[in-house]
């Protein structure tokens, strides 16, 4: 190992795909992977141990999610980038990544060398995002008509639709009650509905979930 090797923090809550990341990252000259995560939680745990140059992180994990942990590393690691790799390209998820602070959106099915260029490239400070998250993004600046929901919009509306009440997402979200309903007003503003139900179904209309 060379001190000028890319240190990388895999964050996935599949055993196989970090098993199969740490391998492939293993063939690359000037890659490594310093410590792995099943979760949210336990990658900001592992920047914090690691000072890792990137982090490869999985969206949608346990304890606490990948914008979630991304949000935490940028705002107390910012020497650490986040990229994220994930099967999902819904507009939210990117746009709550993004929102998060993450340099990059990669899908899972990326070919090896797409991620490890990646790498190289999310260490440089450089954005990566694979072309069919860079066509939806491109796709919502051309409809600014369509509401912007908060990356915390879309935690509470997600609550809501996991049939949550006001008080049951105030606690999984680790808010006041009251904060909550301020979201919830807020949302029903920008997508010009009266009740949780239609805040709902339009909001999965417009792929905001």
């Amino acid at each position: 190992m060379t001190q000028q090797n890319i240190r990388v923090v895999l964050a996935d809550d599949h055993p196989i795909v970090r098993g199969g990341l740490a391998t492939l990252l293993g063939t690359a000259d000037g890659i490594e992977v310093t410590a792995q995560a099943s979760n949210g939680q336990e990658a900001v745990a592992a920047v914090a141990e690691t000072l890792p140059d990137v982090v490869l992180m999985d969206l949608r994990m346990p304890v606490l999610d990948g914008a979630g942990a991304t949000a935490q590393i940028r705002d107390r690691f910012p020497g650490t980038k986040v990229l994220i790799l994930t099967t999902y390209d819904g507009d939210a998820d990117i746009v709550r990544a993004v929102e998060s602070g993450a340099v990059g959106y990669l899908l899972k099915d990326s070919a090896g060398d797409v991620i490890i260029d990646a790498v190289f490239a999310a260490a440089r400070g450089e954005t990566v995002l694979a072309p069919p998250v860079a066509a939806r993004l491109v796709s919502r600046l051309r409809t600014p008509d369509l509401p912007q929901l908060t990356a915390r919009e879309i935690e509470v509306l997600r609550c809501v639709s996991h049939g949550l009440s006001n008080v049951e997402a105030a606690a999984r979200l680790h808010i006041a009650e009251a904060t909550v309903k301020t979201h919830l007003l807020r949302v029903f503003n920008k997508l010009d509905v009266d009740d949780r139900t239609r805040a709902v179904v339009i909001a999965m209309e417009r792929g905001l979930l």
